[in-house]
């Protein structure tokens, strides 16, 4: 059993739709250096990703989590641990925040995918907080200060990541290969009924399948995700630190999930670097910032409902 999707475009038709999409969108992000700064461009790419990983689990199995945070935050402390204190290359610090967080989303998985709506949401913002302050008291944290001056290292030994360029399309190759993990994960069987539990949990347990199984499923492989780009994001930045962690950035996430496009592909994607834009860009008006994102925010919600990516592929009945 499928869901609905949001276009009326024909099955064949739409990975030709979303493959062509993904060239244009890769083409861009490979040219985007020579006329962008390009650490914004790698921030960016992380925090695109997180959104594509959060909104798996929001867009696709319609569980609404408020504590993302706490992989992203987490995989960046364990990336940058290893890197820094035990010396592991760049790749085996990634691979352990990634792991790290894969092994927390499943503890709170556990705990919180029997519950659902509100309760689902509160359930992983008490955790979230939870990890947050074990990462303020933790001696390895260094509390306030966070992580500071993470060795970039070399890739396989090979790549100087200490070259802003090498660095940017380190992170692009990293972000591209996991997009296309998120899409095939999406447009699987596994994602059919994912989508199929959005729809109508009750049938889909009538069906014979075990949603709750399928549930931490989902929620284990969106936290490892996340914890990739937390991980990626702590090399790029060269530090850790509890902002990460915080609650604030679970609803940053959620807000670029909704003005992209909640149940879309690529909309993630455009509302991370909307919202990251913002951030930087704005950044001379101080605190009028969140003002103008709220602003912005209502104007997005009451002009398209679905989403920025969510009403282009809903007018032109695509596939994005």
């Amino acid at each position: 059993m499928a869901a609905v999707a949001i276009s009326n475009v024909p099955a064949r038709d739409a990975p030709r739709h979303e493959m062509i999409a993904f060239a244009i969108m890769a083409a861009l992000l490979l040219v985007a250096p020579l006329l962008v700064y390009p650490f914004f461009l790698m921030q960016a790419l992380c925090f695109a990703l997180f959104a594509c990983a959060f909104n798996l689990l929001l867009g696709y199995v319609g569980l609404l989590s408020f504590g993302h945070a706490m992989f992203l935050g987490s995989a960046g402390y364990f990336s940058a641990h290893v890197a820094k204190v035990w010396g592991w290359p760049p790749e085996l610090a990634i691979l352990t925040g990634a792991i790290g967080a894969g092994f927390i989303g499943l503890v709170v998985g556990a705990l919180a995918i029997r519950r659902q709506g509100i309760y689902f949401a509160m359930i992983t913002l008490a955790l979230s907080q939870m990890i947050y302050f074990f990462c303020l008291q933790a001696p390895f944290t260094h509390g306030e200060d966070g992580i500071q001056a993470v060795p970039q290292g070399k890739m396989f030994g090979v790549i100087n990541l200490s070259n802003q360029m090498a660095l940017y399309f380190t992170v692009l190759g990293i972000f591209l290969l996991a997009f296309l993990l998120i899409r095939r994960i999406i447009n699987s069987p596994f994602g059919e009924i994912l989508k199929s539990i959005r729809e109508n949990e009750p049938r889909a347990i009538s069906l014979g399948y075990k949603v709750d199984h399928y549930k931490l499923a989902a929620f284990v492989m969106s936290a490892a995700l996340v914890g990739l780009a937390g991980a990626v994001k702590a090399i790029v930045a060269q530090n850790a630190s509890l902002t990460d962690v915080h609650w604030t950035m679970s609803g940053e996430v959620v807000l670029m999930t909704l003005v992209g496009g909640m149940g879309t592909i690529f909309g993630p994607v455009v509302g991370a670097f909307i919202i990251i834009a913002m951030q930087n860009y704005l950044a001379q008006f101080g605190q009028w910032v969140l003002v103008i994102q709220g602003v912005i925010f209502v104007i997005c919600v009451l002009a398209f409902r679905r989403g920025i990516i969510g009403e282009i592929a809903h007018r032109f009945r695509l596939s994005l």
